[in-house]
């Protein structure tokens, strides 16, 4: 008598962090950080500098930014400048973000071949929501968590798990893409494997971290998508 195989798995769920690797923020966020700067008398911060800043939310960005002028300030100092980043942040998240290079193609080359999305991000929720309704990609995930969705951020890696809940996915069958070792650290503590992005916020280079697969381009996703193996 035949026996049955089991039925096919479908595509693995692909979970992006945000900043650095779907979207280049920095012209915002590191104009958002020279602003806050400024309006309390502080100089500001260098463009190449501040990219590296970005990607464990605005609070790590200011104490980056304030350490790398030598300042010190009280948490309670620290607290208002977090809240004048995030208002005027809000106000400006997209006025000159975009899309990386050859990421609505790629979305679309792996859409078509059942694969499903989400983001995990240390971005507030509301403002990842923002910035991707502004460049017409809400639609695109299935889930959007920023670090107050869970009140949890990476590198803690129940963030990605609950992220992947969210989306209706399998922890067991995802993959991350980020740009920074923080992405790394978490996917690896979640158990995922993880694709990185070379041209995100980092001020070292990514494959030190020692990622599944490094892609320059998003040209080169699907395929590093499909080199990824899963056990059955």
């Amino acid at each position: 008598m035949a026996t049955m195989s089991a039925p096919a798995r479908s595509a693995p769920t692909l979970i992006f962090d945000l900043d650095g690797t779907l979207v280049e923020t920095a012209p915002d966020l590191v104009a958002t950080l020279n602003v806050v700067f400024q309006s309390e008398g502080l100089p500001p911060v260098a463009y190449k500098d501040a990219r590296t800043m970005i990607g464990n939310g605005a609070r790590a960005m200011i104490t980056h930014g304030l350490n790398a002028n030598s300042r010190v300030i009280t948490p309670e100092k620290l607290e208002t400048l977090f809240n004048d980043f995030v208002a005027y942040y809000t106000e400006h998240v997209a006025d000159h973000s975009h899309p990386f290079p050859g990421l609505i193609e790629a979305l679309d080359t792996l859409s078509a071949r059942g694969h499903r999305f989400a983001v995990c991000t240390n971005k507030f929720e509301k403002q990842s929501r923002l910035l991707l309704e502004a460049l017409k990609l809400t639609d695109r995930f299935d889930a959007i968590c920023g670090q107050d969705t869970f009140k949890i951020a990476k590198p803690d890696p129940e963030i990605l798990r609950r992220t992947i809940a969210a989306a209706g996915a399998d922890v067991s069958y995802s993959i991350m893409i980020g740009d920074s070792e923080t992405d790394i650290l978490t996917a690896r503590a979640a158990g995922i494997p993880v694709i990185a992005v070379d041209f995100g916020y980092t001020d070292k280079p990514i494959a030190e971290y020692k990622p599944d697969v490094v892609i320059s381009h998003f040209s080169q996703l699907p395929d590093a998508v499909s080199g990824i193996s899963f056990k059955r």
